[in-house]
């Protein structure tokens, strides 16, 4: 009996051997499907678009999608940061368009400097918000939902509710609207700054900081990581990121607007998550954010190229973003799904 008892035990502790080596197979499988799937549905898109359309080939239609890309990823490479730490931010396109209309007003009066007055009032906004959000331990939905409305009151205070024209000042920024070498100024930037954000994780401890509280932030509280203080500087990077975000749309729109960035919000969360950055924390990265911001790009440009109502653009964003969700995100994480 004892040796039946034994073979039977040594049985369960095989059979859950086999388990965990078939689970851990189908993670690196998921992990490995969830990485290339967007370049797929990037490839796929073009193709596609291109057969219907080959008119979307033409030099007009790839510049303006360089141009929409571009805006997608200088707004949201602060949101990447934040969604790598299981966090959201929902107040960054509203306190884009906040910034547009100081920069509509202060350009003409100030010069230069108003540059360097948003650049410091969006950075100091947005790590506000990661302190506020550090230090009452409230959920990063509820915060920065409660800071978008504030920044979308003030928009429409400061403006009167209408669109500002850009009167003087303009030349500052007018050439982030122009070309090099054919290439969209502002899709150069976009990449440098890209570039530029990426070896700062890959290089510095900021980076693995990121990723560990996104994995599990209890055990990076406990091996030293401060995560109030890396909330603070992703936040205040994302302040960062809507600033410049800002900058381009006004470049391109000569004005500034309460709503002028409004609209971006969904499918800039939905580049983020679409380019393989997971929901809940710990895996995806800036150049994920670009291929990203390229499938929603091809989406818009193509969908106009073929002649489609741009009403259903959102539509497609919502089902894109629901998608990527289910398969990005990591359950392991998750104790209970309401």
């Amino acid at each position: 009996m004892k040796w039946v008892g034994r073979t039977v035990a040594s049985a369960i502790r095989a059979l859950k051997v086999v388990r965990r080596a078939w689970a851990s197979g189908l993670a690196r499988s998921h992990i490995r499907f969830a990485g290339i799937a967007p370049f797929v549905v990037l490839v796929v898109l073009v193709v596609a678009i291109g057969v219907l359309e080959p008119s979307f080939f033409a030099i007009a239609s790839l510049e303006a999608l360089m141009r929409q890309a571009a805006i997608f990823v200088l707004l949201c490479g602060g949101l990447t940061l934040i969604i790598m730490t299981g966090g959201i931010d929902l107040s960054y396109a509203s306190l884009a368009s906040l910034i547009t209309v100081l920069l509509a007003l202060w350009l003409p009066r100030y010069g230069a400097a108003a540059l360097l007055f948003v650049l410091v009032l969006g950075v100091t906004a947005g790590a506000l918000i990661g302190y506020v959000q550090a230090k009452t331990q409230v959920a990063s939905f509820i915060v920065t939902l409660g800071a978008q409305g504030v920044f979308v009151a003030l928009a429409l205070v400061i403006s009167g509710a209408a669109t500002i024209s850009v009167v003087g000042g303009y030349g500052l920024i007018a050439w982030i609207n122009g070309q090099v070498l054919g290439v969209p100024t502002v899709a150069i930037i976009a990449i440098v700054f890209t570039a530029l954000g990426w070896s700062a994780l890959r290089w510095l401890p900021i980076g693995r900081e990121i990723r560990a509280i996104g994995s599990a932030e209890k055990v990076a509280e406990l091996s030293g990581i401060r995560p109030t203080l890396v909330r603070v500087v992703i936040f205040g990077v994302s302040g960062l990121c809507s600033v410049l975000g800002a900058i381009a749309l006004v470049a391109q729109q000569q004005s500034g607007a309460p709503g002028l960035a409004d609209t971006l919000l969904l499918p800039g969360i939905a580049a983020v998550v679409i380019g393989g950055t997971a929901i809940t924390g710990g895996v995806g990265g800036l150049p994920q954010t670009i291929v990203g911001a390229l499938i929603l790009s091809v989406l818009r440009v193509g969908m106009g190229v073929l002649g489609i109502n741009p009403l259903y653009d959102q539509i497609g964003y919502g089902l894109l973003l629901i998608i990527a969700i289910a398969i990005s995100t990591d359950r392991s994480k998750i104790v209970l799904m309401k």
